[in-house]
């Protein structure tokens, strides 16, 4: 069993299983991080951005091909910024032949960003499986991005910044970001995202899936968002758990399944949290706190955000709040181009949703408050933000929009605008980009900035504790989790399972071995078989037959009756008693001196022994049976 790993970042994961002649993806996640390295694109015209000076590097002498690749960067602040449309980091494509996948899974909608250039780029032919909550938001999220993305095309692509010639002038943390630019690509289109999800078959959790009829696949539950799961496959005899994003926190997902997880052979980790010093609850209540505070000071609150998962839990959090502390007339508007559908499959997912949120659909009422909300027109929804109008936006209000890596979407226009005023707020809450570095082409600002980072996946703590009551035989994560962070040796995983580390571009041999294949054996094989009873309870019959190897499947039937041709009657031809039980070597040795073999020299050869025959030509080898299947002590004769 071999495992390629086709991405650096845990939390981004791609991966592929080679087990039992099948190839399996795990994931195929989109690295958005690498838009850091770029330049806002604004809604308009930006002064400010387009009078950024180019940005020189400290030496007074570069050679000439240097200053061409630095007339495509900015400086910021004495930092450079790439000035073009963001770039992105796909899975590994040179480590195995991608065309070669015979199934994708998808354990949540994060985690499938990068499927159109599995799907659309190379001539994969294999099927793709995820529940329909990560098909259909996995779809926003691709909308929102192309949406972006395209909204402001530049007429000229730059690459001369991605000269490796060039790492060497710039700092040190804007070189760490672009390292692996070569491999950076643009966003796919939208008609990429249709074709690519067209593939796409549904599964629901606890179904069985068969793999050419060697692996059975299922999901089940992992409690991180709305259709979230974690990925179990099944062998006769062996059995690999892929735990992706997953969450123990009661909230409006199903619960994690734990017990289908349970005695693996190997368990494959991913997707811990990114914010291990911090608690869910808490940032929710600092969230609140600081949004109430701005909008009793007479500011405007901003979140930049994604447009489904936490953002359900900050609708109903803080219109809760707010509503405590006096302040229930205060609007709330969400701009997304998938604003609409995000709100709508929320509502409609109900059988994939905690039981508490269950129950409401029963009474009959609506899961989320977002509804209510809506209904009643404190929230208010919108695609873009050209379609609000002056009469409907008012201020003081919160603001639901995106990207979070502030590098294009309408949250861009939103901190132009009110980035001035220090009674403004800027709130981030999602874990997956540093806000200081996110912010940083847009300082000097006024507006305060907050970092609330909510990240429900599983903690270190949490980890440690599971795997200890899941029990597998072999771990499977990557690096940076064996590694403490600061000097906190609690944040790390510290478990007694035999642990395995991976890495980008890296193949890791898992010592699992096949040991055992399943056979059925045919039924009128099984007719003729007239089993004797040696002890009570145990019967014992010998048989032959011929194995048949077809779709995967081994099957034990009679030897062929009709007439055989010279060449294959041989093969065909079977003893008429088989020799069966323990072989003592003294007593073997004994055996053979009664008829006047005497002399005999028998050496140990370390899985069994080696009867030596001096005066003959012959050699007889008892070898233990040890070596075929574990703690079975009988020996074989040949």
């Amino acid at each position: 069993m071999k495992v390629y790993c086709l991405s650096g970042d845990p939390n981004q994961p791609c991966l592929v299983v080679k087990f039992k002649n099948t190839t399996i993806m795990l994931d195929c996640a989109l690295g958005l991080t690498s838009a850091l390295a770029f330049l806002p694109v604004p809604l308009v015209y930006s002064a400010r951005l387009a009078s950024l000076p180019v940005w020189k590097p400290k030496e007074s002498s570069v050679p000439p091909e240097i200053k061409a690749a630095c007339q495509e960067l900015r400086d910021c602040a004495g930092e450079p910024f790439v000035d073009g449309i963001s770039e992105f980091s796909v899975p590994e494509t040179g480590l195995l032949d991608l065309a070669q996948v015979d199934v994708i899974l998808l354990s949540n909608y994060k985690c499938m960003l990068a499927l159109p250039f599995i799907t659309e780029y190379i001539a994969f032919k294999g099927s793709v499986f995820a529940t329909e909550p990560t098909l259909q938001t996995g779809r926003q999220f691709m909308e929102e991005l192309v949406h972006f993305t395209e909204r402001r095309p530049k007429a000229k692509i730059p690459n001369r910044w991605k000269n490796p010639e060039l790492f060497k002038y710039l700092p040190q943390h804007f070189r760490d970001l672009i390292k692996n630019s070569a491999d950076w690509r643009q966003c796919y289109s939208m008609q990429n995202v249709k074709s690519s999800l067209a593939r796409v078959q549904m599964v629901n959790f606890g179904e069985k899936l068969n793999l050419f009829g060697c692996v059975e696949l299922m999901a089940v539950s992992s409690g991180y968002c709305i259709g979230s799961c974690n990925w179990v496959m099944q062998s006769s005899h062996e059995k690999i758990v892929y735990l992706s994003g997953s969450s123990t926190l009661t909230t409006h997902p199903k619960p994690m399944e734990h017990s289908p997880l349970r005695e693996s052979d190997v368990l494959i980790l991913t997707g811990l949290t990114q914010t291990p010093t911090t608690d869910p609850d808490s940032m929710i209540g600092e969230f609140c706190l600081s949004a109430a505070v701005t909008l009793q000071n007479g500011g405007s609150v901003l979140v930049p955000c994604n447009p489904s998962g936490v953002i359900y839990d900050l609708f109903e959090c803080l219109s809760a709040h707010l509503d405590n502390s006096g302040l229930g007339q205060i609007p709330f508007y969400f701009v997304s181009p998938v604003a609409d559908s995000s709100l709508a499959y929320s509502n409609i997912f109900a059988e994939w949703l905690s039981s508490s949120k269950q129950n409401k659909v029963y009474l009959p009422e609506e899961p989320f408050p977002h509804a209510f909300l809506t209904k009643n027109g404190r929230l208010k929804r919108y695609s873009n933000i050209q379609d609000i109008g002056n009469n409907d936006f008012k201020t003081p209000c919160v603001v639901f929009t995106g990207h979070p890596s502030l590098r294009f979407g309408d949250v861009v226009h939103f901190i132009e605008l009110w980035g001035r005023s220090g009674l403004n707020t800027i709130i981030f809450t999602e874990p997956d980009f540093p806000y200081l570095e996110a912010m940083a082409p847009f300082q000097p600002l006024a507006m305060k900035a907050v970092y609330c980072p909510i990240d429900t996946s599983l903690s270190y703590s949490q980890v440690n504790k599971l795997i200890a009551d899941l029990k597998p035989r072999h771990l499977l994560l990557a690096e940076k989790y064996t590694h403490a962070i600061g000097q906190r040796s609690d944040l790390a995983i510290s478990v007694e399972a035999l642990t395995l580390t991976y890495r980008r571009g890296q193949v890791v041999k898992i010592p699992v071995k096949r040991q055992f294949e399943q056979i059925e054996i045919d039924k009128k094989l099984a007719a003729q078989l007239e089993p004797v009873e040696v002890k009570p309870g145990v019967a014992v019959v010998t048989l032959t037959g011929s194995l048949h190897l077809k779709d995967n499947k081994v099957v034990l039937k009679p030897l062929p009756t009709e007439p055989e041709s010279r060449d294959t009657k041989a093969l065909h031809k079977f003893p008429k008693q088989y020799l069966w039980g323990l072989v003592d070597v003294n007593q073997f040795v004994q055996v053979l001196a009664t008829h006047g073999i005497t002399d005999v020299k028998v050496t140990d050869s370390g899985d069994g022994h080696i009867v030596h025959l001096i005066h003959c030509e012959d050699t007889a080898l008892l070898k233990s049976a040890n070596s075929f299947q574990r703690g079975d002590r009988r020996a074989e004769y040949h």
